[in-house]
């Protein structure tokens, strides 16, 4: 294919041989244009790598690709420029003829009272009460700059006047000013303040605004100190390593934004620096993207979405974006109750390349109808552009949460940060980054199964997805998915039993399921504990529904670099003539804050149209599994009672033990309107419990 893009000239002969030829040009094709323009939404600067890989799979040279790039960025910067030069030229002439009006009637003052010339020194009633309204606007204006320059970083000046009581509000150009009656914008780019999208049936009052946007600078100036800052501010963790937040020195450097720690609550912080996979562009835009932020951290997040839009940003970007969100956040156990939290989300670019995304809570400013279990003070992350696509990020989690609602089996996992911490963000970010970074490539691993085509790659992963997501939503019963509790009187206290009717959903057998979910200490490892659970080879040993068989995986996706991030199709091999084989779907991962390990029996013909790329939606499965994460610093195993042995004194050592959420979701009739009974609950309970005896036994561990 001869001839780069459409700005790429032919070489010229040498002087008295052939004239130089015309300059082709070449057309890419309406699929090409697709793919690149892709791309470049979620990445304009692709590295060296990206370009050659977009360029074998378009079929196109690299110097190419690199043109293109390099037209529609500078397409793009045109357009911009052109959009704000058309913007700036209006005001322009708005204020050019609002200056010619004003100059007229200065020269040609009329009396109001009777319709005669005024004269000069007789100042009316009306002119005074214009004078002062003039005065309070300019105050306003001051006002509106100083809180521009704080939200921008950089001074923005005006006129030299005190400031007085300012109520932001929104113009007839649905730009965010003061409530003038022709408001005057500030030019777009670094100087300007952000564009206001107020909804129409938006709950905040125009004093909500305000309070949300000074609660939001005064975050993000707390957040980027917290993340800048080192000791005495945070302090090293003898044991573990981990940083610790000094309290007493917080509260000497900081005033509480959101006011002071509710009686009975208790605080937990963390920090952590990580190098992700993934540009600050992209990440800012997941990050403020509810739906794609719920995907990111898929197994943290229950549910969550934006309520209320306050600004977009500021010239086609996230800096200055400032959003209303809700979220239920979620530990993968039945001990510990799923977070709701109603919190801002301002996103601020502080450099080239460098982007910070804070939260804090706004139970302060609006009165909340729920009881509040939990506070965000302000946590995020600031992150830092690195070459070949990479980032920094430093991540910080601060809150205040009512530690009687959790079980004394977990309370030293959340008071050391660990549970809801800054680690376990930044691990599952950095794995989530790794699985699409291999996913993207065109490159197949070289321990996958060659035989399963891209299409039905990606249909499996689909289908694990919603697997995964459905074992999270039996396990912690968010709101959002209609699980009721049940109390029986013979199952253990320790185990949470919910139902629900399944009907009309394609993605599951219809009937009553019912979900049994319990979590235990095991003096195991975390490593040692997950590799026993996700080797096919051992599954005979815990798997009561096995039949004791051995298993063999016929199909493995790699999602990471580790062999333990995969999904993977595995196959109870018969034994006998006239047993048909069964399929399960197994998904697992690993990362420094925990492991997982989900499955569920498929439909063989299902599964056949799976990994041929046919729609995965319509497979019925119902999930099992486990998850694991290490015991609190500070733990040393449970006592008689079932308990965590606190504070043991003596010269007595830690146990390094492991916190095992054991799950099941089963089919226990066909019919929807059946009545649930006490054999299914007592069966679903005893699955449990043999489970876990077995899992011990294989392990050795004390029961």
């Amino acid at each position: 294919m001869d001839g780069g893009s459409g700005d790429d000239h032919d070489p010229t002969t040498a002087a008295g041989d052939k004239p130089p030829r015309k300059k082709r040009y070449h057309r890419h094709t309406p699929q090409q244009i697709q793919e690149l323009e892709a791309l470049f939404k979620e990445c304009p600067h692709p590295d060296e790598k990206q370009r050659l890989e977009l360029s074998k799979r378009l079929c196109l040279e690299t110097r190419q690709v690199k043109f293109w790039f390099q037209n529609r960025r500078t397409q793009m910067k045109t357009q911009l420029e052109r959009h704000e030069n058309s913007l700036l030229r209006q005001e322009n002439d708005k204020l050019r003829a609002e200056n010619m009006s004003i100059r007229d009637a200065m020269r040609n003052p009329i009396c109001t009272n009777c319709g005669g010339p005024a004269i000069i020194g007789d100042m009316s009633l009306e002119e005074q009460l214009l004078r002062i309204e003039n005065a309070r606007l300019k105050d306003e204006l001051d006002r509106v700059c100083a809180l521009a320059g704080k939200f921008l970083g950089r001074p923005i000046t005006g006129p030299p006047l005190p400031n007085s009581s300012l109520e932001l509000g929104v113009g007839t150009n649905g730009t965010f000013g003061t409530t003038m009656a022709t408001t005057t914008t500030l030019p777009l780019g670094h100087d300007a303040l952000p564009t206001m999208v107020v909804p129409s049936n938006r709950p905040a009052t125009t004093l909500d605004r305000s309070m949300f946007l000074e609660l939001a600078l005064a975050a993000m100036d707390e957040l980027v100190k917290m993340a800048q800052t080192d000791e005495p501010l945070w302090i090293k963790n003898i044991e573990g390593g981990r940083e610790m937040l000094n309290h007493d020195e917080y509260l000497r450097t900081f005033t509480p934004c959101i006011g002071l720690k509710p009686n009975g609550f208790v605080t937990e912080a963390s920090r952590e620096t990580g190098v992700v996979i993934i540009n600050s562009l992209a990440l800012v835009e997941t990050l403020m993207d509810s739906n794609r932020w719920a995907e990111m951290f898929h197994c943290m997040i229950a549910r969550t979405s934006t309520t209320d839009v306050i600004s977009n940003g500021m010239g086609g970007t996230r800096n200055g974006a400032l959003q209303l969100m809700n979220a239920e956040l979620q530990i993968l156990s039945p001990l510990v109750p799923v977070r709701e939290v109603s919190f801002l989300r301002f996103c601020k670019q502080h450099a080239e390349g460098v982007w910070a995304v804070v939260d804090v809570s706004i139970d302060t400013i609006k009165e909340s109808t729920t009881f509040v279990t939990c506070r965000r003070l302000p946590s995020g992350c600031v992150v830092q552009d690195m070459p070949n696509g990479y980032s920094k990020v430093i991540w910080v989690e601060h809150a205040e949460y009512d530690e009687s609602q959790v079980h004394q089996l977990y309370r030293p996992l959340l008071s050391s940060g660990v549970g809801f911490g800054a680690q376990r963000w930044v691990a599952t970010l950095q794995r989530q980054c790794e699985c699409l970074a291999i996913l993207m490539s065109s490159t197949v691993p070289t321990r996958d199964h060659t035989a399963i085509t891209a299409s039905g790659r990606r249909s499996m992963l689909k289908l694990a997805q919603r697997m995964t997501d459905n074992f999270c939503a039996g396990v912690c019963a968010s709101t959002v998915h209609k699980w009721n509790k049940l109390n029986a009187g013979n199952v253990d206290e320790d185990v949470r039993v919910m139902t629900r009717k399944s009907i009309d959903d394609p993605g599951e057998p219809p009937g009553i399921v019912l979900s049994a979910a319990t979590s235990v200490w095991l003096p195991v490892s975390p490593q040692r504990l997950f590799d026993f659970l996700r080797d096919e080879r051992l599954r005979s040993e815990w798997d009561i529904l096995s039949n004791g068989g051995p298993m063999q995986e016929m199909a493995h996706i790699a999602k990471g670099q580790d062999h333990g991030n995969c999904v993977s199709l595995l196959r109870a091999s018969a034994m006998n003539a006239n047993q048909s084989s069964m399929l399960i779907l197994q998904e697992t991962y690993l990362d420094a804050a925990g492991s997982l390990v989900v499955y569920a029996p498929v439909d063989i013909p299902a599964m056949h149209v799976v990994m041929n790329g046919g729609d995965s939606a319509y497979v019925a499965l119902l999930p099992s599994g486990f998850a694991i994460v290490p015991d609190g610093p500070g733990s040393h195993g449970p006592i008689s009672n079932g308990h965590v042995n606190g504070n043991t004194g003596g010269g007595s050592s830690s146990v390094g033990g492991s916190l095992l959420t054991v799950a099941f979701q089963i089919l226990v009739n066909s019919l929807p309107t059946a009545k649930l009974t006490v054999e299914s609950v007592e069966t679903v309970n005893n699955l449990i419990s043999c489970t876990v005896q077995k899992i011990k036994a294989a392990l050795q561990c004390e029961s």
